[in-house]
């Protein structure tokens, strides 16, 4: 199960060459991944505790095709993985419809007082999982 977020490409996302630059595709990404858990009650501010945190471990992008400033895209968000303290989102980026990049970023349950993993939430685990 996919969720699907529209966004335009600002001039800020671009470089000299007047596409994408590669940082932006992930806060593009990030914005995607909160609405995507806002949008079953999983916001960061109400699953997180004050000891916990949700570091990415892993980020990964691929751009196959131009995007440029002013652009209307869509960044597709799914759940790839659901482990014991941590997940994987898929991500998707099309323009018209036409795929023009993806991506993959690995979250961790950690628990602040010790910076090591900790389980995922169960809730959460179970609301991820419900949607792979």
């Amino acid at each position: 199960m996919s969720f699907s977020w529209p966004a335009r490409i600002r001039f800020s996302d671009t470089d000299a060459s007047g596409r994408i630059h590669y940082s932006s595709l992930f806060r593009h990404f990030e914005a995607a991944e909160e609405e995507f858990l806002r949008s079953f009650g999983a916001e960061y501010a109400q699953i997180g505790r004050a000891d916990c945190a949700w570091p990415r471990v892993h980020a990964e992008c691929d751009i196959s095709g131009p995007l440029r400033h002013d652009d209307a895209v869509e960044t597709e968000v799914s759940v790839d993985r659901v482990g014991n303290s941590s997940f994987t989102l898929a991500y998707r980026m099309r323009n018209t419809g036409v795929e023009c990049a993806t991506g993959r970023v690995v979250i961790v349950c950690m628990d602040v007082a010790t910076q090591k993993s900790r389980p995922i939430p169960e809730a959460l685990a179970a609301a991820l999982r419900n949607r792979i």
